[in-house]
């Protein structure tokens, strides 16, 4: 085979190569990591097991608003999953939160972890929202509920005190099976 020939075929393999990598990270990129999943089940499930004031919802008809800033991936997943289920006899919506946005209506507010040391915190603490937080310093920077990663696995700790705080009641059944429990009842 002339020299040239073999040339061409190694360039049309590479080009076909890095066309099956653009396709596969694109195809990646949209579909939810399982941590997002994971994360936003999680998230569903804790509805079922948290109390709010009533003073939280602006009627009986109010759905349960989910916020989520700084992870796209959970959002896309809540957006996915919600449409369609109640919890509580209520609708649930999932929106993007930028810092800085009114919170309300909210009625849990993921921050991930890049995220988790903005000021804005503190302006979140004593709100009927139970604040979930995704860093190694969760719970200190005034989290609710925090995700945690155990032997490879999402895992979540729970802080009682701000769960107290912001008015919101956290189930005994929920506390069973959190990883930790800070302020334990």
């Amino acid at each position: 085979m002339p020299r040239s020939y073999r040339h061409a075929e190694w360039v049309a393999w590479l080009a076909l190569a890095g066309l099956l990598l653009a396709w596969a990270a694109n195809a990646r990129a949209v579909e939810p990591s399982l941590e997002a999943s994971v994360k936003a089940a999680y998230l569903y499930k804790f509805l079922s097991f948290v109390e709010w004031p009533a003073s939280a919802f602006a009627d009986a008809d109010s759905p349960i608003v989910i916020g989520v800033a700084g992870d796209e991936q959970v959002l896309a997943e809540l957006q996915r999953m919600l449409p369609e289920r109640t919890v509580q006899g209520r609708t649930l919506q999932a929106r993007k939160v930028q810092p800085g946005d009114a919170t309300g209506p909210l009625h849990v507010l993921l921050i991930g972890s890049r995220l988790t040391r903005h000021p804005w915190l503190g302006r979140l603490r004593d709100q009927p929202l139970l604040l979930v937080t995704d860093a190694p310093s969760g719970l200190e920077a005034g989290g609710a509920i925090n995700f945690l990663r155990v032997d490879g696995r999402v895992r979540f700790e729970v802080s009682l005190a701000a769960a107290e705080r912001s008015g919101v009641r956290v189930s005994s059944r929920m506390l069973s099976v959190a990883e930790r429990v800070v302020g334990a009842r």
